[in-house]
């Protein structure tokens, strides 16, 4: 048995959203049943919707930012109630029985982790994602969002507040540290935002300064435009981490360039080309390069209870339904401030076939 609810669907590759009928399961006796409030647009969602990593599954529901209110739970769900604020990430899956999930760590899940959409779950059904009214996911993978916060705002937090927390904690970012953060774009300004809130010295490293005012807003206590070149001579041996947000290639020799002793730079984005860096950018002075990659489940909750503390949420621009496709070629623009997020209300009925 299914239940059919109205979502967003692209049917291949680049071709425009529509709105369209698809089923979501009846609970299990671990499931949750949420009404999706907003979902937020991931330049990831547009790099699958377009296929641009060549390993899309279409008719795709893109969507993996996600916060509604519970409507049902499973018999056996203890943890979540009807009328719960919750959200859902990046992943509704995984064995819960290897080292990495025991751990708390269900993105590296040895089994393979199962992504909220265009994804194949265990069951051999594709996943569809938040661009939709409604959801149904397996307990573990539902998280409390913190009474009093911005809904349309906290979406984002799913995706983007955990991909920039999770190193930033992980690599000790905290008073006394100095934080370079590689673009302000929709990743980068919620590692601004966070990175401040955990005490360290935030510098924005941006093209141009044309968005320095909000960086400073956002906590940042310097703002460098780097296509002045002689900025990179200045920071040599600045920083004791750099936070890497921009999904395109960089000169990653002078940035490694402005880290000091030992320091590291953690890469987030997702560029379509190999990144490439020289040996001694990294051999000189103990640098290093890492990767990151969201975060598991208790991370992700503490993650949001940090930011409701500090009052923290992405800075939004709330869209109807309507202008997905439009936003599509926004984002890729760079021109919204600076996540888009779906108010779900606005999902009209799918038409009559």
């Amino acid at each position: 048995m299914t239940t059919t609810v109205s979502a967003l669907a692209t049917e291949n590759a680049g071709a425009p959203f529509q709105t369209v009928t698809i089923e979501r399961r009846d609970l299990r006796l671990h499931d949750v049943r949420i009404d999706i409030r907003y979902a937020g647009i991931c330049h990831s969602d547009i790099h699958q919707a377009r296929d641009e990593w060549g390993v899309a599954i279409f008719p795709m529901t893109p969507g993996h930012e996600i916060v509604g209110t519970v409507t049902e739970v499973g018999a056996d769900v203890t943890g979540h109630r009807v009328g719960d604020t919750v959200g859902v990430g990046c992943f509704v899956d995984s064995c819960l029985e290897c080292q990495a999930c025991r751990d708390g760590e269900e993105q590296f899940c040895a089994k393979g982790v199962v992504q909220t959409y265009a994804t194949e779950d265990y069951d051999g059904e594709v996943t569809r994602g938040g661009y939709s009214r409604q959801i149904v996911v397996r307990d573990h993978f539902v998280v409390k969002i913190p009474d009093g916060v911005d809904l349309a705002g906290t979406a984002p937090l799913l995706c983007a507040g955990i991909t920039t927390y999770a190193p930033l904690k992980r690599h000790g970012v905290g008073p006394g540290t100095k934080v370079g953060i590689i673009g302000m774009g929709g990743l980068g300004h919620v590692a601004v935002k966070i990175a401040a809130a955990l005490g360290a010295e935030v510098s924005v490293l941006s093209r141009t300064d044309a968005k320095k005012k909000d960086g400073e807003e956002f906590g940042a206590r310097n703002y460098y435009a780097t296509e002045d070149e002689a900025v990179f001579d200045d920071l040599q041996g600045t920083f004791d981490v750099l936070v890497n947000t921009v999904g395109a290639n960089i000169p990653l020799d002078k940035f490694l360039g402005t880290l000091g002793r030992g320091g590291v730079m953690v890469n987030l984005g997702a560029p379509s080309d190999t990144l490439e860096f020289g040996a001694f950018s990294v051999l000189t002075m103990r640098r290093a390069v890492a990767g990151s990659m969201v975060g598991g489940l208790p991370e992700t909750q503490e993650m949001l209870d940090f930011c409701a503390e500090h009052g923290i949420t992405a800075t939004v621009e709330v869209i109807s339904a309507d202008q997905v496709d439009e936003y599509y070629d926004k984002v890729v623009g760079g021109d919204v401030r600076y996540r888009a997020v779906i108010d779900t209300d606005t999902l009209g009925e799918a038409p009559m076939s």
